[in-house]
């Protein structure tokens, strides 16, 4: 099938090499409002070829928005008219999925669109980040699938097979619940121990060249860009805000426990803590 994706970043980008590689694309056609992301992708052969939005749509069976969620928001409904009398699939992959589903529920083309999230990514950005496997064996997962048709189902279905994702169904609420424990607020904390650190460093230089494994790790997410972060953090601050209250009583916890020297209680705590190894 030919299929159009917009927005050829990490996650567009990465899509579009294994769809392509893996045989499930004969054509895939790249459309992007940033002309250096358009040049990378041609030349690194990401896309086999850069189009309009419209013009892309029309050559394609199967469109993927791959763009920040509030791009997300503003292109779904002008796809969903614009393939209107076909039976072209719509999906994308934002991280956020309850307000998206929302702005199209009424929609007479809904059912062509299925609403998604590939649970995959680096903290890099740009079609230069996009790498082959991003999404082997991790989750992919498909929110409200009663409000799309079996055949856009199976159409999407068939694509995250093909990037060898194992597909989780949810209700869009639940999924930015979790989302919002799980992603939304690690990058969140990397970001306000950057934050932190970076303040120290500027009185105490030593402090990062002590830095190891565990803070590097501690703070990869901190490289992730404003762009794709400020729309989701915006788009999910009811459930982001619930999660910061929860983070900040545990952190709260941790700093009564040290300023008493409760030995026992930072024992618990990391006990406790510990038990994530059963999930993980």
């Amino acid at each position: 099938m030919t299929i159009t994706i917009i927005g050829i970043g990490l996650i567009g980008g990465s899509m579009a090499l294994d769809l392509k590689n893996r045989g499930f694309a004969k054509k895939i056609i790249g459309v992007d409002s940033n002309l250096n992301h358009q040049n990378v992708a041609l030349l690194s052969k990401i896309v086999d070829e850069i189009d309009s939005l419209e013009s892309a749509i029309a050559k394609a069976d199967l469109i993927i928005i791959a763009t920040p969620i509030n791009a997300i928001q503003k292109l779904l409904p002008t796809i969903l008219d614009l393939i209107d009398g076909t039976p072209k699939v719509v999906t994308d992959a934002g991280s956020t999925k309850a307000g998206i589903c929302e702005l199209v529920s009424n929609h007479p083309n809904r059912a062509q669109y299925v609403a998604s999230h590939p649970m995959a990514g680096t903290e890099y950005s740009g079609p230069m980040a996009a790498v082959s496997r991003l999404f082997d064996y991790k989750n992919a997962i498909i929110c409200d699938r009663a409000q799309s048709s079996k055949s856009a189902l199976n159409t999407v279905k068939k694509m995250y097979d093909a990037l060898n994702m194992k597909i989780i169904y949810m209700d869009s609420h639940q999924h930015d619940v979790s989302a919002a424990y799980v992603s939304h607020m690690s990058h969140i904390s990397s970001f306000v121990l950057s934050l932190a650190v970076l303040e120290k460093e500027q009185n105490e230089k030593r402090i990062l060249n002590l830095a190891s494994g565990g803070f590097a790790s501690t703070v990869r997410l901190a490289k992730s860009s404003a762009e794709m972060w400020v729309p989701v953090f915006e788009q999910n601050s009811t459930y982001i805000l619930e999660v910061i209250e929860t983070y900040m009583d545990k952190l709260q916890a941790f700093k009564t426990a040290i300023e008493h020297n409760d030995e026992e209680k930072l024992k618990n705590l990391i006990t406790q803590a510990n038990q994530i190894q059963k999930i993980l």
